[in-house]
Protein backbone atom coordinates (compact mmCIF):
# COMPACT_ATOMS: atom_id res chain seq x y z
CA UNK A 1 0.00 0.00 0.00
CA UNK A 2 1.28 3.48 -0.85
CA UNK A 3 0.07 6.69 0.74
CA UNK A 4 0.78 9.71 -1.46
CA UNK A 5 1.58 13.16 -0.01
CA UNK A 6 2.73 16.01 -2.26
CA UNK A 7 4.34 19.19 -0.99
CA UNK A 8 6.83 21.97 -1.61
CA UNK A 9 10.46 21.64 -0.59
CA UNK A 10 12.55 18.49 -0.77
CA UNK A 11 13.87 18.53 2.80
CA UNK A 12 11.01 20.01 4.78
CA UNK A 13 8.38 17.32 4.33
CA UNK A 14 10.87 14.43 4.22
CA UNK A 15 12.56 15.76 7.36
CA UNK A 16 9.21 15.88 9.15
CA UNK A 17 8.45 12.22 8.43
CA UNK A 18 11.98 11.00 9.25
CA UNK A 19 12.76 13.17 12.29
CA UNK A 20 9.32 13.76 13.81
CA UNK A 21 7.36 10.64 12.83
CA UNK A 22 10.40 8.34 12.87
CA UNK A 23 10.13 6.69 9.45
CA UNK A 24 13.19 5.57 7.50
CA UNK A 25 13.77 6.45 3.85
CA UNK A 26 13.39 3.22 1.91
CA UNK A 27 14.05 4.64 -1.56
CA UNK A 28 14.70 8.06 -3.15
CA UNK A 29 14.18 8.96 -6.82
CA UNK A 30 15.39 12.22 -8.39
CA UNK A 31 12.86 13.01 -11.13
CA UNK A 32 14.44 16.29 -12.21
CA UNK A 33 16.11 19.39 -10.82
CA UNK A 34 12.97 20.46 -8.97
CA UNK A 35 11.27 17.16 -8.16
CA UNK A 36 12.09 14.28 -5.83
CA UNK A 37 10.12 11.22 -4.76
CA UNK A 38 10.84 9.51 -1.44
CA UNK A 39 9.35 6.25 -0.20
CA UNK A 40 9.36 6.05 3.60
CA UNK A 41 8.55 3.21 5.96
CA UNK A 42 9.20 -0.50 6.22
CA UNK A 43 7.21 -3.57 5.32
CA UNK A 44 4.34 -3.43 2.87
CA UNK A 45 3.06 0.03 3.77
CA UNK A 46 5.01 3.03 2.47
CA UNK A 47 4.41 6.74 2.36
CA UNK A 48 5.24 8.25 -1.01
CA UNK A 49 6.36 11.86 -0.68
CA UNK A 50 6.55 13.92 -3.87
CA UNK A 51 8.45 17.17 -3.34
CA UNK A 52 8.47 19.82 -6.05
CA UNK A 53 8.09 23.53 -6.63
CA UNK A 54 4.49 23.24 -7.89
CA UNK A 55 2.65 21.52 -5.04
CA UNK A 56 -1.02 20.66 -5.06
CA UNK A 57 -3.02 22.24 -2.23
CA UNK A 58 -4.07 19.76 0.46
CA UNK A 59 -7.86 19.51 0.22
CA UNK A 60 -8.19 16.23 2.16
CA UNK A 61 -9.36 17.50 5.52
CA UNK A 62 -11.04 14.24 6.51
CA UNK A 63 -7.97 12.02 6.12
CA UNK A 64 -5.28 11.36 8.71
CA UNK A 65 -2.30 9.05 8.98
CA UNK A 66 -1.86 7.18 12.25
CA UNK A 67 1.34 5.94 13.86
CA UNK A 68 1.76 3.93 17.05
CA UNK A 69 4.05 5.24 19.79
CA UNK A 70 5.33 3.72 23.02
CA UNK A 71 4.12 6.68 25.09
CA UNK A 72 1.74 9.51 24.19
CA UNK A 73 3.20 11.61 27.01
CA UNK A 74 6.80 11.22 25.79
CA UNK A 75 5.82 11.88 22.16
CA UNK A 76 3.97 15.06 23.16
CA UNK A 77 7.02 16.24 25.15
CA UNK A 78 9.27 15.46 22.16
CA UNK A 79 7.03 17.48 19.82
CA UNK A 80 6.71 20.37 22.28
CA UNK A 81 10.51 20.57 22.45
CA UNK A 82 10.55 21.04 18.67
CA UNK A 83 7.81 23.66 18.64
CA UNK A 84 5.18 21.40 17.06
CA UNK A 85 1.65 22.12 18.25
CA UNK A 86 -0.84 19.44 19.22
CA UNK A 87 -4.01 20.36 17.32
CA UNK A 88 -6.37 17.90 19.08
CA UNK A 89 -6.20 15.73 22.15
CA UNK A 90 -4.95 13.85 23.90
CA UNK A 91 -8.04 11.64 23.96
CA UNK A 92 -8.49 8.46 25.99
CA UNK A 93 -11.77 6.90 24.83
CA UNK A 94 -11.13 3.76 26.90
CA UNK A 95 -8.43 2.46 29.28
CA UNK A 96 -6.47 0.72 26.52
CA UNK A 97 -5.94 3.54 23.98
CA UNK A 98 -4.80 7.16 24.00
CA UNK A 99 -4.11 9.40 21.00
CA UNK A 100 -3.63 12.96 19.74
CA UNK A 101 -3.22 14.84 16.45
CA UNK A 102 -0.71 17.21 14.90
CA UNK A 103 -0.41 18.54 11.32
CA UNK A 104 2.38 17.78 8.89
CA UNK A 105 3.96 20.72 7.00
CA UNK A 106 1.32 20.34 4.25
CA UNK A 107 -1.60 20.37 6.68
CA UNK A 108 -2.30 16.62 6.68
CA UNK A 109 -3.50 15.41 10.09
CA UNK A 110 -1.12 12.99 11.82
CA UNK A 111 -2.33 10.82 14.69
CA UNK A 112 -0.03 9.32 17.30
CA UNK A 113 -1.65 6.50 19.26
CA UNK A 114 -0.55 4.51 22.30
CA UNK A 115 -2.12 1.10 22.73
CA UNK A 116 -1.85 0.08 26.36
Amino acid sequence: MLVHNQGKGHGRITGFYTEIVGLDIDRRIEVGPDKEINFLGSGETKIELISDNNPVENTCTDISLGFTVDSVKRKMEFLQGRGIEVIEGPFKPNPSIEFFYISDPNGLRIQFVEIM
